[in-house]
């Protein structure tokens, strides 16, 4: 049975909206165009299995996705959840969540497999172990990952672009230079996309048995809030010799970044044009955002002064979307993953050279929330606030002073562009959370009164 085109595109119209990975979530769906369909097995344990690249347009702009789809005249129940539509007694669904789907496709990438217009490819020192059994795990946005035992994870980047995709591209040159902090890369599945060779998943090592940062950060507060009088370093969940190892952490990833990818010196011409351009995002923001709107001045200063900073700032690959949920505490300590850099931005931003200030912003701005979610839309007790408060500044000075302890004199932090990089993402968040969850907007907007009114916390 061969589903038409313009049957399966309708078919998906009514599905994507559906899915956590779906830009287009709210818009109009406009024209769909199935670019390709590529037959991976005419029977896998009883199921047929098409990749599909489609092209779809919504009020949100026009974007590329990827979905491996199943057919099954008899769906198990185990697999009902992920059902797409039905068609002349032919059921199609989501394929990734198929444990006999996904080990033909380890199976693949182990044997340097092509299928069609895919190419399924090991790293030259990879050992995949091809008999672990395949499970989605849940929580991602904008991919699905399965992990195969505890041996290797494959993530699939549903929303595509043509190119080598970052997270890829930074963990081959983080392992070229001998980094200990990412995972070793095992192999990857790619397809050439408008003539372009283009990344569509990628399989690394698995870190079993590890910690999420923002689960045991957000454990670290709990514990202290239920303490009562109880002080941070008084609590046994205390956080901050883990906040000190992280930055000792992210200080060695950058150094392996700018090992394996160069560095360079910008002006203070450039630096000024960098710093123009995100104070006047933020004053956009500002200007739509009730809360925000009195403290455009004040916002607007202080990039003002960050533009004075020392010239020859060293800008380098970094991480780009660096938070506590993109860390992992493993048997042999902190591991940083999802070198995708921020989502929503393009291919080409998200592999330029950066301050480094913008991913140590990223995780200062990251223990704020730690140390404040409890307490969101006003609720606690006066102590409580005032531990919350502690807890923050304790672990965000544990942080930096980790990551200075590294890095030493080889990159040097300027307070005055680490204020305005924070600035920035905690004003991004004041639009995300009033968008959002309100409830929560006062989380950072206490953030941007602190940081203009006071040089930060």
């Amino acid at each position: 049975m061969s589903i038409p085109d313009t049957v399966l595109a309708e078919l998906l119209r009514s599905w994507l909206p559906d899915q956590r990975w779906f830009a287009g979530k709210g818009g109009e769906i406009g024209p769909i165009r199935l670019v390709r369909r590529t037959e991976l097995s005419a029977d896998v344990s009883g199921a047929r299995v098409e990749h599909i690249l489609l092209e779809v347009a919504t009020t949100a702009g026009e974007h590329w996705y990827q979905i491996f789809l199943g057919w099954r005249a008899d769906l198990p129940q185990r697999l009902q959840h992920v059902t797409i539509a039905t068609v002349e007694g032919v059921t199609a669904y989501d394929a990734l969540h198929d444990p006999d789907v996904t080990a033909h496709l380890i199976r693949g990438i182990a044997a340097g497999d092509d299928w069609g217009d895919l190419r399924l490819r090991p790293e030259p020192d990879a050992d995949i172990d091809t008999s672990a059994h395949g499970r989605v795990i849940s929580g991602e946005q904008s991919n699905t990952s399965v992990v195969f035992g505890d041996s290797s994870i494959l993530k699939v980047f549903r929303r595509i672009e043509p190119g080598e995709n970052p997270d890829l591209q930074v963990h081959r040159g983080l392992h070229t230079v001998g980094s200990t902090s990412v995972a070793a890369p095992l192999g990857a599945i790619g397809a050439d996309i408008d003539g372009v060779p283009s990344t569509l998943g990628f399989l690394a090592e698995f870190f079993a048995n590890s910690a999420d940062g923002w689960a045991m950060a957000t454990a670290s507060v709990r514990d202290l809030l239920n303490e009562g009088d109880l002080r941070a370093d008084e609590v046994g969940g205390d956080f901050a010799a883990e906040a000190e190892r992280l930055g000792e952490t992210v200080a060695h990833v950058h150094a392996d970044l700018a090992k394996a990818f160069g560095q360079e010196v910008i002006t203070g011409e450039q630096l000024s044009e960098l710093l123009s351009t995100m104070s006047a995002e933020a004053l956009s923001t500002a200007a739509r955002i009730p809360s925000l709107a009195g403290h455009a001045e004040a916002i607007a200063e202080v990039f003002t002064v960050a533009a004075h900073s020392p010239t020859g700032l060293q800008v380098q690959r970094i991480h780009g979307d660096l938070h506590l949920g993109q860390t992992l505490r493993t048997l042999y300590g902190w591991a940083i993953i999802d070198f995708e850099g921020e989502p929503a931005k393009p291919l080409a931003a998200r592999v330029g050279r950066q301050p480094l200030a913008k991913d140590i912003a990223g995780m200062l701005r990251s223990l704020d929330y730690a140390g404040h979610h409890r307490l969101a839309a006003g609720a606690g007790e006066p102590q409580q606030v005032y531990r919350a408060a502690e807890w923050t500044q304790r672990n965000r000075q544990a942080f930096l002073r980790g990551y200075q302890a590294v890095a030493a004199d080889s990159s040097p932090l300027s307070a005055e562009l680490l204020r305005a990089f924070e600035l920035d993402k905690a004003v991004y968040e004041v639009a995300y959370e009033h968008d959002n969850r309100p409830g929560w907007e006062p989380i950072p907007l206490h953030a941007v009164t602190a940081l203009i009114n006071a040089g930060g916390k």
